[in-house]
């Protein structure tokens, strides 16, 4: 503990906090995710995204897992909720006080699992509400067992001679229910994350950003990347951007894109979100009322 206070001040010193110190809770530190982990890159992506927001009127909201434990570290309001449960809370926050940035920020086993189906219904109402998915593959807090999204073939706990169920595709999810924006990056795609998370917040509607994220300590370590850099590595060599795939595939028509990760965005509308149709709705109601007492 003493290093790590020493090491801190000496950082503080080279002005590596300056930027976002007065959106982190120092007195947390340090934090309880494990050495490697990319939730803190995420983390790190979304208070560069906020930086130059009103962090009065910023509310995270997260689950369980992992990733539930974000909100503890930022000066912002935040709200751990049970499990599965984050999306349906922030819907209460975000109607009842519309001028909030209501971000929830939770895990795969958490929003896709559990929570499933709240996703699902919050793309298709378009609730005013950014979404952010920390997707590792698996249940890593409790031990390591299989997720909605844990990839075919893939080791786990639960699973020890390799996934045979296909994973839960979660960007074709939403986009397919009608969210207005949905998008996919990985942790190597730190700057795209980052304009990803601004896009999204200057949006209305249910915005989705899906983060493929490490996890070396559970994950890795049944799969053959032990080690933080190694995923990242997989992650820099594997992924392919989506307006890439249509002249790849003609280039190398068997380049087996389906075991591959495609990012980028996947959908950018401009339908209506719930609170202005909510807006709308009451004031059409207020008129009728008043033609009436006319009438």
């Amino acid at each position: 503990m003493e290093i790590y206070h020493v090491l801190m001040i000496y950082l503080k010193k080279l002005g590596v906090f300056e930027m976002y110190s007065d959106l982190i809770r120092s007195d947390r530190l340090p934090h309880i995710w494990c050495r490697g982990c990319g939730i803190g890159t995420v983390l790190k992506c979304l208070l560069r995204a906020i930086s130059d927001r009103d962090s009065d009127k910023t509310v995270l909201v997260s689950g369980i897992g992992c990733t539930g434990r974000t909100g503890g570290y930022v000066f912002a309001d935040s709200i751990h909720t049970p499990h599965g449960r984050a999306i349906p809370i922030a819907t209460g926050i975000k109607l009842s006080n519309p001028e909030l940035d209501v971000i929830v920020f939770s895990g795969d086993g958490d929003l896709a699992a559990i929570g499933g189906n709240h996703l699902i219904h919050a793309a298709r109402k378009n609730i005013d509400v950014t979404c952010i998915c920390i997707n590792n593959g698996i249940f890593a807090m409790t031990g390591g067992q299989m997720a909605p999204t844990t990839p075919s073939g893939a080791i786990t706990k639960t699973t020890p001679y390799g996934n045979t169920a296909a994973e839960f595709d979660m960007v074709k999810l939403v986009d397919a229910a009608g969210a207005n924006y949905v998008a996919r990056w990985t942790t190597y795609h730190a700057n795209d994350i980052t304009k990803s998370i601004k896009k999204a917040l200057d949006k209305e509607g249910f915005r989705f950003i899906e983060v493929l994220t490490q996890c070396p300590t559970v994950f890795g370590v049944y799969n053959l990347m032990p080690e933080g850099y190694e995923a990242m590595k997989w992650f820099r060599e594997n992924s392919v951007r989506k307006e890439k795939i249509k002249e790849m595939e003609e280039e190398k028509p068997f380049l087996g894109l389906e075991e591959r990760i495609i990012i980028g965005e996947f959908a950018d509308r401009d339908r209506h979100g719930l609170v202005r149709e909510f807006r709308e709705r009451i004031q059409m109601l207020r008129w009728m009322e008043i033609a009436k007492k006319r009438g």
